[in-house]
């Protein structure tokens, strides 16, 4: 076969469309993973505020490793029976500031938890900065690790 300019030329343009196309795909494909783990994110948040036993091991990993802004971290079991049987009455709970990095199946959201609860009739205002990490498995985007820390 005789290759011609016009074949090379044919051939290139072709190879930059596909590669174009392949990294918009990708964009895509992230960018509805980020929107998936914000959705994720606000459905952790609902679950804390509800007390929602089930909807909680639903977006938790079995291997979630949550940590506390006083050190304490607590597997799965413990961190869910700690929301089902706490004994404060959380009034507000809210994630402002939050950002969402997408990497291949792991997901890093960081935002402020900020909530207004009542426990034996005191009023308790919590500020802290939490860091969660996400891991896509089976087609789902589960907690697999959170840091609560304290802000300067």
């Amino acid at each position: 076969m005789h290759v011609t300019r016009r074949n090379l030329a044919i051939a290139g343009a072709l190879a930059l469309g596909t590669s174009s196309l392949l990294h918009s795909t990708a964009a895509r494909a992230e960018a509805a993973d980020e929107a998936a783990v914000h959705q994720a994110v606000e459905a952790l948040r609902k679950a804390l505020l509800d007390g929602d036993k089930g909807r909680l091991e639903q977006l938790t990993a079995d291997q979630v490793s949550y940590g506390h802004s006083d050190g304490r971290v607590q597997s799965k079991a413990e961190f869910i029976n700690g929301v089902v049987n706490r004994k404060a009455i959380v009034k507000t709970l809210t994630f402002p500031d939050l950002t969402v990095a997408v990497v291949g199946n792991a997901a890093v959201a960081r935002h402020i938890y900020l909530s207004d609860s009542e426990t034996d009739g005191k009023p308790v205002n919590t500020r802290i900065g939490a860091l969660q990490v996400w891991q896509k498995q089976d087609g789902t985007w589960k907690l697999l690790a959170r840091q609560g820390y304290k802000l300067a």
